[in-house]
């Protein structure tokens, strides 16, 4: 192994020991901190809460380029057991993040200034938005992600250069009727009635299909101890996914209009409230190129992949949401990884891990190398 594979690893397997849920990665931004410094990079912390950025200037004239990196595990129910299991990734992501800035660090870089982002929380989706809420964007020109794949996207040896994430959001709705002795319904508005009327009206949003989004009813629930009662509320949730931003602003549009109407239609009040989400990947075809152009210089023509599009979400697409300037990309690096992502069981190749780490080396030399002239 070269000096950088053995050092991806033991990181890696170092962060795999101590999971921790988002918003507590106290063990592992100390770690991640103490690393930096070692590696001579200057580190502020407490962004986002734990997060953590490492910075690194050439001295020389150019933009700033950020390599991001989550750092939260998962919370499980094993055999009856409570357990904190890294079962998406993010401990592989931190090591080729970290590993890839320390070779960055030795061989220097052609210009502008490195930074590594080691972000909080990923999972409850509300990380990326405090890290920006504390500055960690401030100044930033251009941003690259990295996620290990499922192998039912991408195997051991290949990379997509743009992992496009749909845009999720989870919405709720309160109707509103009021209550009367079941005797004399008439004088009651049952919230029972009116939130069937809500799921129907839901399921007859139409969009169109020629970009994939989905609303559907998850939970329901309404009435109460008094069974001879008409019910005046009933709670509903929806969950939203669609490919494109203004797609999902047109599907939330909808379903408010769904629920208000359906709802006045057997006289009661509907509500909704978007509890939150992830806006869809938004990226720039210019870092696309730099990602192409760095996997098929590490894993070859038959490495490199068409983009890839999934339902799922990141917050990694709040950075440019609150910064439409930064130029931002996002790597898909396949490690045959099953039975899936978020599975307690969920194992892969770490073969991949050095290969992930000369991929990003490469991105940050190539796109800077195009301001350094």
């Amino acid at each position: 192994m070269s000096t950088h594979e053995n050092t991806v690893q033991t990181i890696y397997q170092i962060l795999h020991a101590m999971p921790e849920i988002g918003f507590q990665e106290f063990k592992t931004a100390a770690y991640l901190a103490e690393e930096l410094k070692a590696a001579g990079f200057s580190v502020k912390t407490g962004f986002g809460g734990t997060g953590i950025v490492g910075s690194y200037d050439s001295g020389q004239p150019g933009p700033v380029i950020m390599l991001r990196a989550d750092m939260d595990a998962l919370a499980h129910t094993v055999h009856g057991e409570e357990k904190c299991i890294h079962s998406c990734g993010h401990d592989a992501h931190s090591a080729m993040v970290l590993t890839a800035g320390k070779v960055l660090k030795e061989t220097g870089i052609p210009c502008g200034q490195l930074k590594l982002l080691f972000q909080p929380a990923e999972e409850k989706l509300t990380g990326a938005l405090n890290t920006i809420a504390d500055g960690a964007l401030e100044g930033v020109d251009m941003v690259f992600g990295i996620h290990l794949r499922p192998e039912q996207e991408a195997r051991i040896n290949q990379a997509t250069p743009a992992l496009y994430h749909g845009a999720s959001y989870i919405a709720e709705a309160k109707i509103e009727g009021l209550t009367a002795h079941g005797a004399r319904p008439h004088l009651g508005v049952n919230a029972i009635d009116a939130a069937a009327a809500v799921v129907q009206a839901v399921n007859g949003i139409r969009i169109n299909p020629v970009v994939p989004c989905t609303v559907k009813t998850t939970k329901f629930q309404a009435g109460g101890a008094t069974l001879n009662a008409i019910p005046d509320l009933a709670e509903l949730a929806f969950d939203l996914r669609a490919q494109r931003n203004d797609v999902m602003d047109e599907l939330i549009g909808k379903l408010t209009r769904a629920v208000e109407s359906a709802a006045a239609g057997f006289g009661a009040k509907g509500t909704v409230t978007i509890k939150g989400g992830v806006p869809a990947a938004e990226y720039s075809e210019e870092m696309i190129a730099v990602a192409r152009e760095a996997i098929q210089s590490v894993l070859g023509p038959t490495g490199l992949l068409d983009p890839i599009v999934t339902p799922g979400g990141e917050d990694f697409h709040f950075f440019v949401k609150k910064y439409p300037a930064i130029k931002a990309g996002y790597i898909g690096l396949g490690c045959d990884l099953k039975p899936g992502l978020h599975h307690p069981a969920m194992s892969y190749n770490l073969d991949a891990l050095p290969k992930g780490v000369k991929i990003l080396v490469e991105v940050v030399n190539r796109a800077l190398r195009k301001y350094a002239g």
